[in-house]
Protein backbone atom coordinates (compact mmCIF):
# COMPACT_ATOMS: atom_id res chain seq x y z
CA UNK A 1 0.00 0.00 0.00
CA UNK A 2 2.61 2.34 1.16
CA UNK A 3 4.70 2.02 -2.39
CA UNK A 4 1.65 2.41 -4.34
CA UNK A 5 1.14 5.49 -2.24
CA UNK A 6 4.32 6.67 -3.18
CA UNK A 7 3.34 5.76 -7.17
CA UNK A 8 0.43 7.92 -6.69
CA UNK A 9 2.29 10.80 -5.34
CA UNK A 10 4.81 10.87 -7.83
CA UNK A 11 1.57 11.09 -10.19
CA UNK A 12 0.02 14.07 -9.09
CA UNK A 13 3.85 15.69 -9.16
CA UNK A 14 3.67 15.14 -13.01
CA UNK A 15 6.64 12.32 -12.78
CA UNK A 16 5.67 8.97 -15.13
CA UNK A 17 6.85 6.04 -12.94
CA UNK A 18 7.50 2.87 -14.60
CA UNK A 19 5.70 0.42 -11.84
CA UNK A 20 7.13 -3.28 -11.35
CA UNK A 21 3.82 -4.52 -9.76
CA UNK A 22 3.74 -8.21 -8.38
CA UNK A 23 1.63 -9.92 -5.46
CA UNK A 24 0.87 -8.77 -2.07
CA UNK A 25 3.00 -10.37 0.07
CA UNK A 26 6.36 -10.16 -2.04
CA UNK A 27 9.38 -8.03 -2.14
CA UNK A 28 11.01 -5.67 -4.42
CA UNK A 29 12.01 -8.36 -7.20
CA UNK A 30 15.84 -6.92 -8.12
CA UNK A 31 16.06 -9.24 -11.48
CA UNK A 32 12.59 -7.30 -12.50
CA UNK A 33 14.40 -3.99 -11.20
CA UNK A 34 17.19 -5.12 -13.66
CA UNK A 35 15.40 -5.60 -16.94
CA UNK A 36 13.54 -2.43 -16.23
CA UNK A 37 16.89 -0.67 -15.80
CA UNK A 38 19.10 -2.80 -18.47
CA UNK A 39 16.50 -1.43 -20.93
CA UNK A 40 17.09 2.37 -19.84
CA UNK A 41 20.15 2.95 -22.05
CA UNK A 42 19.61 6.55 -22.55
CA UNK A 43 19.12 6.86 -18.62
CA UNK A 44 15.96 8.41 -18.69
CA UNK A 45 15.25 6.35 -15.37
CA UNK A 46 16.05 9.18 -12.74
CA UNK A 47 15.54 7.22 -9.37
CA UNK A 48 14.76 3.77 -8.41
CA UNK A 49 12.28 4.02 -5.40
CA UNK A 50 11.77 1.21 -2.88
CA UNK A 51 9.46 1.02 0.45
CA UNK A 52 12.25 -1.19 2.48
CA UNK A 53 9.71 -2.43 4.99
CA UNK A 54 6.31 -2.87 3.93
CA UNK A 55 3.79 -2.77 7.36
CA UNK A 56 0.45 -3.86 4.64
CA UNK A 57 2.30 -7.08 3.93
CA UNK A 58 4.99 -7.69 6.33
CA UNK A 59 7.57 -8.15 3.67
CA UNK A 60 11.36 -6.41 4.05
CA UNK A 61 13.15 -6.02 0.88
CA UNK A 62 16.82 -6.35 0.43
CA UNK A 63 18.44 -2.74 -0.25
CA UNK A 64 21.46 -3.63 -0.47
CA UNK A 65 20.86 -6.30 -3.98
CA UNK A 66 18.83 -3.67 -5.54
CA UNK A 67 22.12 -1.36 -4.99
CA UNK A 68 24.36 -4.15 -6.72
CA UNK A 69 21.88 -3.81 -9.51
CA UNK A 70 22.55 -0.27 -9.59
CA UNK A 71 26.52 -1.02 -9.61
CA UNK A 72 26.82 -4.24 -11.61
CA UNK A 73 25.17 -1.89 -14.76
CA UNK A 74 26.75 1.40 -13.93
CA UNK A 75 23.19 2.90 -13.48
CA UNK A 76 23.40 6.68 -12.48
CA UNK A 77 19.98 6.84 -11.11
CA UNK A 78 19.40 7.82 -7.14
CA UNK A 79 18.54 5.23 -4.85
CA UNK A 80 15.60 6.38 -2.66
CA UNK A 81 13.92 4.31 0.26
CA UNK A 82 10.83 4.62 2.45
CA UNK A 83 12.76 3.75 5.43
CA UNK A 84 9.71 4.78 7.62
CA UNK A 85 9.01 1.06 9.47
CA UNK A 86 12.45 -0.06 9.23
CA UNK A 87 15.23 2.75 10.35
CA UNK A 88 16.17 1.88 14.09
CA UNK A 89 14.67 -1.58 14.47
CA UNK A 90 16.23 -3.83 10.91
CA UNK A 91 19.53 -3.38 9.07
CA UNK A 92 19.92 0.04 7.04
CA UNK A 93 23.10 0.75 5.98
CA UNK A 94 22.89 4.16 4.11
CA UNK A 95 26.82 4.60 3.27
CA UNK A 96 27.78 0.97 2.40
CA UNK A 97 24.48 0.54 0.22
CA UNK A 98 25.05 3.66 -1.16
CA UNK A 99 21.25 5.44 -0.61
CA UNK A 100 20.71 8.77 -1.65
CA UNK A 101 17.59 9.78 0.50
CA UNK A 102 16.11 7.53 2.83
CA UNK A 103 13.08 8.91 4.71
CA UNK A 104 11.78 7.64 8.56
CA UNK A 105 9.25 8.85 10.71
CA UNK A 106 9.08 9.18 15.05
CA UNK A 107 6.30 6.94 15.32
CA UNK A 108 7.97 3.33 14.23
CA UNK A 109 11.15 2.75 15.48
CA UNK A 110 12.32 5.52 17.11
CA UNK A 111 9.07 4.93 19.26
CA UNK A 112 7.87 8.16 20.33
CA UNK A 113 4.73 10.10 19.21
CA UNK A 114 3.87 10.59 15.59
CA UNK A 115 4.87 14.06 14.00
CA UNK A 116 8.49 14.29 12.65
CA UNK A 117 9.67 13.32 9.54
CA UNK A 118 13.37 12.54 8.93
CA UNK A 119 15.23 12.90 5.49
CA UNK A 120 18.77 11.81 5.07
CA UNK A 121 20.67 12.74 1.47
CA UNK A 122 23.42 12.24 -0.05
CA UNK A 123 26.21 14.04 -1.70
CA UNK A 124 24.91 12.89 -5.15
CA UNK A 125 21.79 13.50 -4.57
CA UNK A 126 22.54 17.17 -3.10
CA UNK A 127 24.09 17.70 -6.24
CA UNK A 128 20.97 16.25 -8.26
CA UNK A 129 19.26 18.90 -6.60
CA UNK A 130 21.37 21.82 -7.71
CA UNK A 131 19.58 20.89 -11.88
CA UNK A 132 15.90 19.51 -10.84
CA UNK A 133 13.37 21.42 -12.40
CA UNK A 134 10.48 19.65 -10.45
CA UNK A 135 8.98 22.70 -8.54
CA UNK A 136 9.42 22.12 -4.65
CA UNK A 137 8.70 24.30 -1.13
CA UNK A 138 8.31 22.72 1.72
CA UNK A 139 11.28 20.60 3.09
CA UNK A 140 13.43 22.06 0.25
CA UNK A 141 16.55 20.96 0.95
CA UNK A 142 18.08 24.06 -0.06
CA UNK A 143 15.77 25.96 2.93
CA UNK A 144 16.94 23.30 5.33
CA UNK A 145 20.57 23.59 4.18
CA UNK A 146 20.42 27.30 4.64
CA UNK A 147 19.59 26.88 8.41
CA UNK A 148 20.59 23.47 9.72
CA UNK A 149 24.46 24.90 10.19
CA UNK A 150 23.35 26.92 12.68
CA UNK A 151 21.19 24.70 14.93
CA UNK A 152 18.18 26.13 13.44
CA UNK A 153 14.91 24.66 10.96
CA UNK A 154 12.87 26.65 8.54
CA UNK A 155 9.70 26.09 9.98
CA UNK A 156 8.35 26.22 13.42
CA UNK A 157 9.88 22.31 14.76
CA UNK A 158 8.43 20.46 17.58
CA UNK A 159 10.50 20.81 20.68
CA UNK A 160 9.32 18.34 22.85
CA UNK A 161 9.46 15.86 20.28
CA UNK A 162 13.36 16.96 18.84
CA UNK A 163 13.70 16.17 22.62
CA UNK A 164 12.20 12.64 22.69
CA UNK A 165 13.90 11.86 19.51
CA UNK A 166 17.21 12.24 21.17
CA UNK A 167 16.65 10.62 23.72
CA UNK A 168 15.41 7.27 21.55
CA UNK A 169 18.15 8.09 19.90
CA UNK A 170 20.61 7.54 22.69
CA UNK A 171 18.61 4.78 23.91
CA UNK A 172 19.53 2.92 21.06
CA UNK A 173 22.97 4.11 20.70
CA UNK A 174 23.39 2.16 23.91
CA UNK A 175 21.75 -0.88 23.13
CA UNK A 176 23.89 -1.24 19.92
CA UNK A 177 23.33 -1.71 16.37
CA UNK A 178 24.07 -5.13 16.38
CA UNK A 179 21.49 -5.90 19.96
CA UNK A 180 19.23 -3.60 18.03
CA UNK A 181 19.32 -5.53 14.85
CA UNK A 182 19.13 -9.10 16.48
CA UNK A 183 16.36 -8.58 19.40
CA UNK A 184 14.09 -7.33 16.35
CA UNK A 185 14.65 -10.53 14.74
CA UNK A 186 13.91 -12.82 17.82
CA UNK A 187 10.64 -10.94 18.60
CA UNK A 188 9.94 -11.77 14.63
CA UNK A 189 11.33 -15.51 14.70
CA UNK A 190 9.00 -16.43 18.18
CA UNK A 191 5.78 -14.51 16.57
CA UNK A 192 6.77 -16.80 13.40
CA UNK A 193 6.48 -19.66 15.43
CA UNK A 194 3.47 -18.56 17.15
CA UNK A 195 1.79 -18.49 13.89
CA UNK A 196 3.15 -21.78 12.68
CA UNK A 197 2.09 -23.25 16.26
CA UNK A 198 -1.78 -21.70 14.92
CA UNK A 199 -2.01 -23.49 12.07
CA UNK A 200 -1.65 -20.19 9.93
CA UNK A 201 0.60 -18.66 7.50
CA UNK A 202 2.46 -15.66 6.65
CA UNK A 203 1.00 -13.52 3.80
CA UNK A 204 4.60 -12.65 2.97
CA UNK A 205 5.60 -16.57 1.55
CA UNK A 206 9.36 -16.00 1.13
CA UNK A 207 11.62 -16.17 4.49
CA UNK A 208 14.40 -13.65 2.95
CA UNK A 209 11.58 -11.34 2.43
CA UNK A 210 9.91 -11.61 5.60
CA UNK A 211 9.73 -8.25 8.00
CA UNK A 212 11.29 -8.15 11.29
CA UNK A 213 9.62 -5.00 12.53
CA UNK A 214 6.23 -6.56 12.03
CA UNK A 215 4.11 -9.88 10.87
CA UNK A 216 1.06 -10.44 8.72
CA UNK A 217 -0.93 -13.10 9.41
CA UNK A 218 -3.48 -14.71 7.07
CA UNK A 219 -6.83 -15.91 8.08
CA UNK A 220 -9.13 -19.13 7.05
CA UNK A 221 -11.64 -17.81 4.50
CA UNK A 222 -14.28 -18.22 6.65
CA UNK A 223 -13.15 -15.99 9.37
CA UNK A 224 -12.91 -12.04 8.78
CA UNK A 225 -9.84 -10.89 10.32
CA UNK A 226 -11.57 -7.23 11.58
CA UNK A 227 -13.05 -9.23 13.53
CA UNK A 228 -10.22 -10.36 15.44
CA UNK A 229 -8.90 -6.97 14.98
CA UNK A 230 -11.62 -5.30 17.01
CA UNK A 231 -12.46 -8.17 19.59
CA UNK A 232 -8.36 -7.62 20.61
CA UNK A 233 -9.61 -4.29 21.28
CA UNK A 234 -13.20 -4.59 22.80
CA UNK A 235 -12.56 -7.36 25.06
CA UNK A 236 -8.74 -7.52 25.90
CA UNK A 237 -7.43 -3.63 25.29
CA UNK A 238 -4.72 -4.57 22.59
CA UNK A 239 -3.93 -2.84 19.67
CA UNK A 240 -3.06 -5.37 16.48
CA UNK A 241 -3.66 -3.79 12.88
CA UNK A 242 -6.27 -4.25 10.36
CA UNK A 243 -5.51 -5.56 6.74
CA UNK A 244 -5.13 -2.87 4.35
CA UNK A 245 -7.09 -2.31 1.11
CA UNK A 246 -6.18 -5.31 -1.08
CA UNK A 247 -6.17 -7.87 2.09
CA UNK A 248 -8.75 -6.02 4.36
CA UNK A 249 -10.89 -8.90 6.14
CA UNK A 250 -7.63 -11.59 4.61
CA UNK A 251 -5.30 -10.93 7.21
CA UNK A 252 -4.20 -9.09 10.73
CA UNK A 253 -0.92 -7.13 11.38
CA UNK A 254 1.10 -7.75 14.81
CA UNK A 255 3.98 -5.21 14.97
CA UNK A 256 7.01 -6.00 17.15
CA UNK A 257 9.64 -3.12 16.60
CA UNK A 258 10.55 -0.29 18.65
CA UNK A 259 10.52 -0.44 22.50
CA UNK A 260 9.27 -4.02 22.98
CA UNK A 261 10.71 -6.96 24.01
CA UNK A 262 9.83 -10.76 24.89
CA UNK A 263 7.54 -10.26 27.93
CA UNK A 264 5.53 -7.30 26.49
CA UNK A 265 4.85 -9.35 22.95
CA UNK A 266 3.95 -12.80 24.75
CA UNK A 267 0.99 -10.57 26.58
CA UNK A 268 -0.05 -9.74 22.73
CA UNK A 269 0.05 -12.94 21.18
CA UNK A 270 -2.12 -14.16 24.28
CA UNK A 271 -4.54 -11.41 23.53
CA UNK A 272 -4.02 -12.27 19.90
CA UNK A 273 -5.26 -16.06 20.57
CA UNK A 274 -8.43 -14.82 22.80
CA UNK A 275 -9.48 -12.95 19.80
CA UNK A 276 -8.87 -15.09 17.18
CA UNK A 277 -11.15 -17.22 19.11
CA UNK A 278 -14.01 -15.02 19.97
CA UNK A 279 -13.70 -14.73 16.08
CA UNK A 280 -14.25 -18.24 15.13
CA UNK A 281 -10.82 -19.40 14.37
CA UNK A 282 -10.40 -22.31 17.37
CA UNK A 283 -8.50 -25.05 15.39
CA UNK A 284 -5.48 -24.50 17.97
CA UNK A 285 -5.32 -25.49 21.94
CA UNK A 286 -5.20 -22.39 23.46
CA UNK A 287 -1.18 -21.60 24.68
CA UNK A 288 0.12 -23.14 21.59
CA UNK A 289 1.31 -20.09 19.76
CA UNK A 290 2.45 -18.22 23.09
CA UNK A 291 3.97 -21.74 24.28
CA UNK A 292 6.15 -21.63 21.00
CA UNK A 293 7.06 -18.11 21.34
CA UNK A 294 7.91 -18.92 25.04
CA UNK A 295 10.08 -21.71 23.53
CA UNK A 296 11.66 -19.57 21.34
CA UNK A 297 12.64 -16.66 23.48
CA UNK A 298 13.79 -18.84 26.40
CA UNK A 299 16.34 -20.63 24.37
CA UNK A 300 17.44 -17.44 22.33
CA UNK A 301 17.64 -14.49 25.10
CA UNK A 302 20.75 -13.93 26.95
CA UNK A 303 21.10 -11.79 30.36
CA UNK A 304 20.56 -8.41 29.34
CA UNK A 305 23.85 -5.49 29.51
CA UNK A 306 24.39 -4.49 33.00
CA UNK A 307 22.23 -7.41 34.67
CA UNK A 308 23.33 -10.13 36.91
CA UNK A 309 21.84 -13.61 37.85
Amino acid sequence: MFSHLWVDMMERLGLDPEVIECRWGTGADEDRMEEALRADTGHKIRAVCVVQNETTTGVYSDVARIRSVLDKLGHPALLMVDGVSSIGALEFDMDAWKVDVAVTGSQKALSIPTGLALVCASDKALGAMKTAKLKRCYYDFADMLKTNPSGSVPYTPSLPLLYGMRESVALLREEGRGNLVARHRRLAEGTRAAVRAWGLELLCKVPRWYSDALTVVEVPKHVDSNDVVRNAYAKYNLSIGVGLAKVNGKVFRIGHLGNMDEVSLLGALGGVEMAMRDAGYTDFTPGAGVGAAVAHFQGESRVLPGRAL
